[in-house]
């Protein structure tokens, strides 16, 4: 049964559709990283994909710098790599190294080994279960839950690469080397990004976001070719499938790390939202994508070590 997602009341799901507010709404992506002595102490005692994986801890972790901080968001506490284990591929989170895919696709065979059929409601029952308990832990705020996704290239490379790539050399070489067998890669990776953000909205997340975060990897060639067809379909079938549902959709946000040479084009794929980064100017961005689409970000992370007034000031800027 699809939960209410009628949450126009949000400060930040009215900012998403457009509509003017007299404060900017303020949420952080890495919300329960490493600074939070709480979540440091249960990472002791769990492997990372133990607490994704679990409902109740990943609902915990999720509400932990809610309790800290006068958030307008919360996002739900996951990891895009949760997709590529759910297509048959073992990932882990090594401690000092980062993600860990131990047998990456070499060669176009191996992608059927991979079922992009996957029942999401089964394979990501951890995240969507800690997606609906998250909403229960959230009914006394103010304060929307967002859901995620990594964007099909961001995936594909990870994929491919075995773990983090400054260069992603090997994943672009399969651009290059297979184009054919590159979109099929990418296509197979839509449909599952597609249903699972689906069932994220029907499990409560009131808005989504897509990473595509090695945008910035890509020329702009490339990213025209083989990720702009598949940001789009996202956009267009999630919201349509909802439709089809009688469920609402919820705002969605495309953030492409990087992907400055691409904005015009980000801006015209149906997201209502558009993520820059913070080596972007907020009023370049502007007068790239025009006055109607709503702009998300910009803040510099490591802005945080700062003492409170610059962080505000930094705050105040990015706006």
């Amino acid at each position: 049964m699809p939960v209410d997602t009628n949450t126009m009341s949000y400060a930040i799901v009215q900012v998403a559709t457009g509509q003017k507010q007299s404060r900017i709404p303020i949420w952080v992506m890495r919300q329960a990283g490493r600074y939070l002595p709480e979540f440091l102490e249960l990472r002791k005692k769990y492997d990372f994909f133990t607490i994704v994986n679990t409902p109740s801890l990943a609902a915990e972790v999720t509400m932990m710098p809610i309790r800290r901080f006068d958030l307008d968001a919360a996002i739900i506490f996951s990891d895009i790599l949760v997709v590529p284990q759910a297509v048959g591929m073992e990932v882990s989170m090594e401690a000092g190294i980062g993600p860990v895919l131990p047998n990456p696709i070499s060669v176009p065979s191996d992608l059927f080994k991979l079922n992009f059929k996957v029942d999401v409601k089964e394979a990501m029952k951890g995240t969507l279960q800690a997606i609906a308990e998250t909403r229960i832990l959230l009914q006394e705020r103010e304060v929307a839950l967002i859901g995620f996704s990594g964007a099909p290239w961001t995936l594909m490379s990870y994929m491919i690469e075995g773990g983090g790539s400054r260069t992603l050399s090997k994943a672009k070489a399969w651009l290059y080397r297979h184009p054919e067998e590159s979109v099929n890669f990418l296509n197979g990776l839509t449909e599952v990004v597609v249903n699972y953000l689906v069932e994220q909205v029907l499990r409560g997340a009131q808005l989504l976001q897509v990473f595509e975060s090695h945008a910035e990897n890509l020329s702009p060639h490339l990213f025209k070719k083989y990720c702009i067809p598949t940001l789009e379909e996202i956009s267009k079938q999630v919201k349509a499938r909802l439709t089809e549902l009688g469920v609402k959709p919820v705002p969605m946000i495309i953030f492409a790390k990087g992907g400055h040479f691409a904005l015009k084009e980000i801006s015209s794929l149906g997201y209502d939202v558009v993520g820059i980064d913070w080596t972007m100017d907020p009023k370049v961005a502007r007068e790239i994508v025009g006055p109607d689409v709503v702009l998300q970000g910009k803040l510099d992370p490591c802005a945080l070590y700062a003492p409170q007034v610059i962080i505000l000031i930094s705050i105040e800027c990015s706006g």
